[in-house]
């Protein structure tokens, strides 16, 4: 299986995606979607800058799903990840995990949000409302620890 995996700038259609995934599919029984949206940070956040390194950030995305289909028996799974200046209310990430039965599919999207939330290559920054661009943004220590388990 041949992992979809897309870095793109404009937003994404969760819906679309999964009929793409599915479409002609008798074997998948479950397909788990996650998606991501930027947050206003209690109005204090007017946007969110992510910054990538195109082909790099395909390439370890694309050895992380590998890892989910060497764990888990995936039927399919797509991942995509928004890069520049995204405003509140908007989608940044969407995972599609795709199985025979829910729990792989349940696994495998959160095992790849963790990864893509702790050591995927993007870099977040923030835009305040008023008008300054705050530090960029570290993983947060719920996230790695979030991430520990999958050792």
């Amino acid at each position: 299986m041949a992992a979809t995996i897309r870095i793109q700038s404009g937003p994404f259609d969760a819906t679309a995606e999964t009929a793409a995934l599915t479409e002609g599919r008798a074997d998948i029984g479950a397909v788990v979607a996650f998606t991501g949206f930027c947050r206003d940070e209690g109005g204090r956040l007017s946007a969110l800058e992510l910054e990538h390194y195109p082909g790099m950030a395909e390439a370890e995305i694309a050895r992380i799903a590998a890892e989910a289909e060497l764990r888990w028996p995936l039927l399919g799974l797509t991942v995509i990840h928004r890069f520049g200046r995204i405003p509140p209310g908007e989608e940044i990430v969407l995972v599609l995990a795709a199985s025979a039965h829910r729990r792989a599919a349940f696994e495998a999207a959160e095992f790849l949000m963790d990864y893509l939330k702790t050591r995927a290559p993007f870099w977040k920054r923030e835009h305040l409302t008023d008008g300054t661009v705050g530090d960029w943004v570290e993983a947060k220590d719920l996230d790695d620890r979030a991430m520990e388990r999958w050792r």
